[in-house]
């Protein structure tokens, strides 16, 4: 991947998301959610890194989905790496304000194997993303274990999205939206300081 798909994925990624117009078309079918991806450029993690959060609507400061993500580029895709937030309460909002995303440290992140994202560029300008092969990112839902599918598109306006868990065994839904994706649209912006020198990422 090339400098200029590579940086204009890091910009793409930053922002906020939210489907309220899908929820109002079918509130019974679809929640009013937003998503955000902040970069967490600093001191403690410099270029590449993000937090991100997922809230409904009605409870904004209380987020149930929230991870820190590092972007690593390959020859063909930018893999997002995934970790987990050891106390994500003690950080929930920080999507929204600053003074609490620069509490976030790497000391407080753990990664979540087999659960990496990969993106590739698609022939509309945007990005198309998969969890990476294997089935390998497990996760525990209603006593039982099941493995991520998640399907992501990304382009300057929109974030569609759609994650289902199955049976490792039977291969058969046991979550997810059952009516389709996720369909988002952008309301900000955060890739006022990515630039050129995210080229030059640290290695972790």
């Amino acid at each position: 991947m090339d400098d200029d798909c590579f940086l204009r994925f890091c910009r793409l990624l930053a922002g906020r998301f939210t489907n309220r117009d899908q929820a109002a078309a079918d509130p019974v079918h679809f929640a009013h959610i937003h998503v955000a991806f902040h970069p967490l450029e600093g001191a403690s993690f410099g270029p590449g890194w993000y937090y991100s959060e997922q809230a409904y609507d009605h409870d904004l400061w209380s987020p149930y989905r929230q991870g820190v993500h590092r972007l690593v580029r390959q020859d063909e895709l930018v893999r997002v790496e995934n970790y987990s937030l050891k106390d994500p309460v003690a950080v929930a909002g920080a999507s929204r304000d600053a003074t609490i995303r620069a509490t976030v440290q790497p000391g407080q992140i753990t990664p979540r194997l087999g659960c990496a994202m990969e993106f590739r560029a698609n022939a509309t300008g945007g990005f198309t993303g998969s969890v990476e092969p294997g089935r390998r990112c497990l996760i525990p839902r209603d006593g039982q274990l099941t493995y991520l599918v998640s399907e992501v598109e990304m382009d300057e306006e929109r974030w569609i999205s759609r994650d289902r868990g199955f049976d490792p065994q039977t291969q058969t839904q046991r979550w997810g939206s059952e009516h389709g994706a996720l369909r988002f649209r952008r309301t900000e912006r955060y890739d006022q300081g990515i630039g050129p020198h995210w080229l030059r990422m640290r290695e972790a």
